[in-house]
C-alpha cells in the first residue's frame, strides 16, 4: 500500500499542538524540496554538535587502524561497537583560541574561528551550525535546536566574559543561540504552538488527527507510528516524573520556603537523568524531522557540574581536569566516559531508526568535540570524533592525522561539513581550503 498524497503530508496537528512525523514508507512525509544531500523523497540529513567541556584524559583519547579493527582508548570505549560508522581526527586546532589561552577564550570561538573580544565585551563570530541552520534548517519546524545541560555564566574570568565559555552556538558575533535548559520547554518547543501553554498530552490533543492516519498507511508503517508514539508518550511521562521529584528545577529546598537565594548554578538534582533527557529530545527532533539541526552541551567549559550519579560527588568537572597533570586519575577518566556515553546512547538510538534502507545514524552527522585536549588548556590540537554517514556523504571507520599537515584548521572541518549540507561559503573563519579527506 502506498499513498501517493496525504493531508496531513509532514504533520499531525491538534489544539494547541503540531506534530511533525517520522519516515513512512506509504506516505511522503518529509518535503518535497531537492538539495545536495539525496533525491526529493530521500530522508534528509541532520547535524548534531554534542560538545563536553573541559578537554579529556591526556592519556586515553586515541584511536588507530581502521574499520573493525580500529581500536580505541579507555575514554572512546563506549563507541568500540560503532567503530565502523566513526570517523576519528586528530591534530586539528583554532588558531583564535591560542591567544587567550583560557577556557573561555578558547570555547567561544571553537565553532566560529572568529576573533574573541576580551575586556568583558562580547563580540565572537557566527557558529557553523548557524550557518547551516539559516539554509538547510529553514524548511523545518524548528530551524536550530540548541540544548544545555549547564546554566549559562554571565561573569568575567580572566578577561574575558564567562558566557564564552557557556556557549559554542551563535546565531550572531554578539548574540549567543538561546540555550534552552529544561526538558518540558525543548519538548513544547518541537511539538506544542505555544509552548507557555501547558496541555494534558501531546498524543492526547492529536489523537483525531492520528486515527486519520492510521487508517492509511501500511501495516509497517503501522508499527513505525506505534514505536514512534510510545517514544513520545515515555518522553513525556519521564518529563513529568523528573519535575515532580524536583530533578529539573536545578534546587530541591530544605524548607517550606527557602531562607537563602537560589544557587546561582543552577545544577539539576539528577545530571545523568537531564543528560539522558535531553539525548533523548535531540533524537525525537531529529526523527520527526522538526529540526535537522541540534547542539547539545553538555557541560560548560570551566564547568561547576558535579557527578554524585557517578560516586563523585567530592569535586567539580573543572577542578577533576586538572587531575589529569597526575598520572592516576580515575574520576576523571569516569567523567570523560560518562560524556561519551551520551555520543554514543544518541548513536545506538539513531541507528536502531529505519529510514528505508538507511538508519537515521546513516543519514547524520553527530561532531562530539572541546575546546582543549585536556584541562591544562592545551588548544595547539583539539579532540575531534564524528559518528553517522552523512547519507553516504562521509566515509567512516576511519583514523585521520592532521597533526603534521600544513592545513590542520577547525574552520576546514567545518567548510567540509557544510558541504555535505549543500552549503559552500568559500570561506569560514580562518579557513577557505576544506579537508579533502572529509
Amino acid at each position: 500500500m502506498h499513498i501517493k498524497h496525504c493531508p496531513r503530508r509532514r504533520f499531525l496537528r491538534g489544539v494547541g499542538v503540531t506534530m511533525a512525523l517520522p519516515w513512512l514508507e506509504s506516505v511522503s512525509v518529509w518535503g518535497n524540496e531537492s538539495n545536495d544531500t539525496g533525491s526529493v523523497n530521500d530522508a534528509p540529513s541532520r547535524l548534531g554538535v554534542i560538545f563536553s567541556g573541559n578537554g579529556f584524559h591526556r592519556d586515553k583519547w586515541w584511536a588507530k587502524d581502521s574499520g573493525p579493527n580500529m581500536q580505541l582508548g579507555a575514554v572512546l570505549e563506549p563507541l568500540n561497537d560503532l567503530r565502523e560508522k566513526l570517523l576519528f581526527i586528530r591534530g586539528l586546532y583554532n588558531a583564535e583560541a591560542l591567544k587567550g589561552n583560557i577556557h573561555s577564550s578558547q570555547t567561544g570561538n571553537l565553532l566560529s574561528g572568529a576573533p574573541l573580544a576580551s575586556g568583558g565585551d562580547v563580540q565572537s563570530g557566527t557558529s557553523f551550525d548557524q550557518v547551516v541552520a539559516r539554509t538547510y534548517g529553514r524548511t523545518t519546524r524548528v530551524p536550530s535546536l540548541v540544548l544545555g545541560c549547564e546554566r549559562s555564566d554571565p561573569s568575567v574570568h580572566k578577561n574575558y566574559s564567562a558566557l564564552y565559555g557557556s556557549h559554542i552556538s551563535w546565531i550572531s558575533p554578539t548574540t549567543p543561540t538561546p540555550l534552552e535548559l529544561y526538558p518540558a520547554l525543548a519538548f513544547d518547543r518541537l511539538f506544542r504552538d505555544s509552548p507557555g501553554r501547558r496541555l494534558a498530552s501531546v498524543l492526547d490533543s492529536l489523537r483525531e488527527d492520528a486515527r486519520t492516519l492510521r487508517r492509511r498507511v501500511s501495516g509497517t508503517d503501522l508499527h513505525r507510528l506505534d514505536e514512534y508514539f510510545n517514544t513520545v508518550r515515555e518522553l513525556e511521562r519521564r518529563i513529568e516524573r523528573a519535575g515532580a521529584r524536583g530533578e529539573l528545577q536545578g534546587w530541591r529546598p530544605t524548607l517550606d520556603k527557602p531562607n537563602i537565594p537560589r544557587p546561582p548554578d543552577g545544577l539539576p538534582q539528577d545530571i545523568g537523568e537531564h543528560m539522558r533527557l535531553m539525548c533523548d529530545i535531540l533524537v525525537l527532533a531529529f526523527q520527526t524531522d522538526a529540526t535537522r539541526v541540534c547542539t547539545l552541551k553538555l557541560t560548560n567549559d570551566r564547568s561547576w557540574l558535579r557527578f554524585p550519579n557517578l560516586g563523585i560527588d567530592h569535586s567539580v568537572q573543572h577542578a577533576l581536569s586538572h587531575s589529569d597533570r597526575r598520572e592516576d586519575s580515575p574520576d576523571w577518566l569516569r567523567v570523560n566516559v560518562f560524556c561519551v556515553e551520551q555520543l554514543a546512547y544518541i548513536a545506538h538510538r539513531l541507528n536502531a531508526i529505519d529510514e528505508g534502507g538507511r538508519t537515521a545514524l546513516d543519514n547524520s552527522i553527530l561532531l562530539f568535540c572541546s575546546s582543549m585536549m585536556t584541562g591544562n588548556h592545551n588548544a595547539d590540537q583539539l579532540p575531534v570524533v564524528i559518528v553517522g554517514g552523512g547519507s553516504s556523504h562521509l566515509k567512516t571507520g576511519r583514523v585521520l592525522d592532521y597533526l603534521d599537515q600544513p592545513n590542520r584548521r577547525m574552520c576546514s572541518l567545518y567548510l567540509s561539513l557544510m558541504e555535505k549540507f549543500g552549503i559552500r561559503p568559500g570561506q569560514f573563519g580562518d579557513a577557505s581550503e576544506k579537508l579533502e579527506e572529509v
